[in-house]
């Protein structure tokens, strides 16, 4: 077993990372260790910030999210150390990635975002996405930042019926007439 706690959380954080289909979010990393009573949100934070400065681990902003994945680095860090972690936790691990798969993939199979225009306007970006393949992006400009939160919003919330209904409305044949 580890004598430093802090290592362990660190590992725990990379086998969490590599047990996801997904990259997952700083509050999806810290939800898991917290909720499980293994350690406190700063220290979690501390540890992210170490794996980050290590190499260990990468981190993408989107959505004003960071998604954090698994380097090459931090694999071999994780291959050579998780005899470290208890089986107890492995699967304390695997049962959260479990019955959150479809709040995790939801987090990064659906994403929205917009950016401020020159003439005051801006440009909304939905994107659904099944995996890594894109299904559907869709590109807009709206007259102001109210509309293009709405439409992030919405689309998070209805992004499903949405595509449903394009690939109906696109793929029903019209009776010549009308």
């Amino acid at each position: 077993m580890i004598a430093d706690p802090s290592t362990l959380y660190k590992l725990m954080i990379l086998y969490i990372l590599d047990a996801s289909e997904f990259p997952l979010t700083n509050s999806q990393v810290c939800e898991f260790l917290l909720d499980k009573g293994y350690t406190t949100y700063f220290t979690t934070q501390a540890a992210i910030s170490d794996l980050i400065e290590a190499q260990f681990i990468s981190v993408d902003q989107k959505n004003n999210s960071s998604y954090y994945r698994l380097t090459p680095s931090g694999r071999e860090t994780l291959e050579a150390f998780s005899s470290s972690i208890s089986d107890g936790i492995k699967n304390d691990i695997c049962s959260y990635l479990a019955d959150k798969h479809y709040a995790l993939r939801q987090t990064n199979e659906v994403t929205a975002s917009y950016l401020p225009k020159k003439n005051q306007e801006f440009d909304v970006e939905l994107l659904l996405k099944d995996g890594k393949e894109p299904l559907l992006k869709l590109q807009l400009t709206v007259p102001t930042e109210l509309q293009a939160e709405l439409i992030c919003d919405h689309w998070h919330k209805q992004s499903s019926q949405i595509y449903d209904y394009l690939m109906t409305t696109l793929l029903t044949k019209k009776n010549a007439d009308g």
